[in-house]
């Protein structure tokens, strides 16, 4: 779960999530950056080793567009928002992340895929600037995250949106003050512009009637979409969603996966979603990175993974049950547990 240390919770409130009261204002934003440690080498894992060598079959068989920019070092490019160059993460002696190379495009809305504990949300945290990576680049709107001071980095904080996973929205505040909660956090409007900005994003994902019921009162769906309503409050122009699509029956699922590209086109934003959601992630993204265990192994669009004969590709995306990701956890032979092995 990823919590971006951006502001306060009001005194009694309760938050159904992770968030950690600030300490500090930074530029009329209540904010805490968290200490960062310092880590020493480590050498890959096997399962590193094997993501890389897959990563460059995906590369010789052209699931990996040859046009990548990220794969050599140059200037932030205008076209691209987010960029990703040569990130290496590691917590103390574990790596997490290896060589991760990714250009998001302004306007585009881009998905990370790959198994549980692949690195993943690590992405969006390097992103948000809420960690730093141990090797490598990580630049937003061209601003380089690590160079920037506290000040510089939740001035840009302010033109992210963020859908947390399962929503965490306030619940002893009503749907109306949740999503209000950044607007009046951030900026000095008058309440009456306030209200009208909040009630125009809450028919944006068609919940203006219900502004007043409290988040017990919602279904998953409906409180997934007043997230999202927050996440696009101060109309940011990137949005980043972890697991948007969790726990969500069909018909919900299909609603968000519907906002998210239709508000991403409408606000010109750019929007990167982390999922295991193969099916409806496929139908609005244009492009996808997949990450195993550290590592970029395979990205392209829909069309090109799904036609993709790399086998750790075509199992994750086909849902097939054995592959480079086996059935059997590792054991002995069978026939040994249950005592039938004949010994010499």
């Amino acid at each position: 779960m990823i919590v971006f240390h951006l502001t306060s919770v009001p005194a009694g409130r309760r938050f159904d999530s992770r968030v950690t009261p600030a300490d500090e204002r930074v530029s009329g934003v209540r904010a805490r950056l968290p200490p960062l440690r310092a880590h020493s080498a480590a050498k890959l894992s096997k399962m590193q080793a094997n993501a890389l060598r897959r990563r460059d079959r995906a590369r010789q068989t052209g699931v990996q567009s040859a046009a990548f920019p990220g794969l050599n070092p140059c200037a932030v490019s205008a076209d691209n928002l987010v960029e990703l160059r040569d990130v290496e993460f590691r917590y103390d002696e574990r790596p997490v992340l290896t060589g991760i190379n990714m250009a998001i495009g302004r306007g585009k809305v881009v998905a990370i895929m790959g198994l549980s504990g692949s690195g993943k949300t690590t992405i969006l945290r390097l992103i948000g600037g809420q960690l730093s990576s141990n090797k490598g680049s990580v630049s937003v709107d061209g601003q380089l995250i690590r160079a920037l001071s506290h000040r510089e980095l939740y001035a840009l904080r302010r033109r992210m949106g963020m859908l947390f996973q399962f929503g965490a929205l306030f619940t002893d505040y009503s749907v109306f003050d949740n999503v209000a909660f950044p607007l009046r956090e951030h900026t000095r409007l008058p309440e009456p512009l306030v209200r009208d900005l909040v009630l125009m994003k809450l028919n944006a994902v068609g919940l203006r009637g219900a502004a007043d019921l409290k988040p017990e009162a919602l279904s998953g769906g409906m409180a997934r979409r007043v997230a999202l309503a927050r996440a696009i409050a101060l109309d940011p122009m990137l949005i980043m969603y972890d697991e948007p699509f969790t726990g969500l029956d069909p018909i919900s699922t299909g609603v968000i996966a519907n906002l998210i590209r239709r508000l991403n086109d409408a606000l010109g934003a750019t929007s990167i979603i982390v999922t295991h959601d193969v099916e409806e992630s496929f139908r609005i993204v244009d492009y996808v990175y997949f990450v195993s265990a550290g590592v970029i192994v395979a990205e392209g669009t829909p069309a090109s993974l799904r036609a993709s004969n790399e086998p750790f590709v075509h199992q994750f995306v086909h849902g097939d049950t054995d592959g480079p990701v086996p059935f059997h956890y590792p054991a002995p032979a069978y026939a040994r547990d249950l005592g039938l092995e004949h010994h010499a």
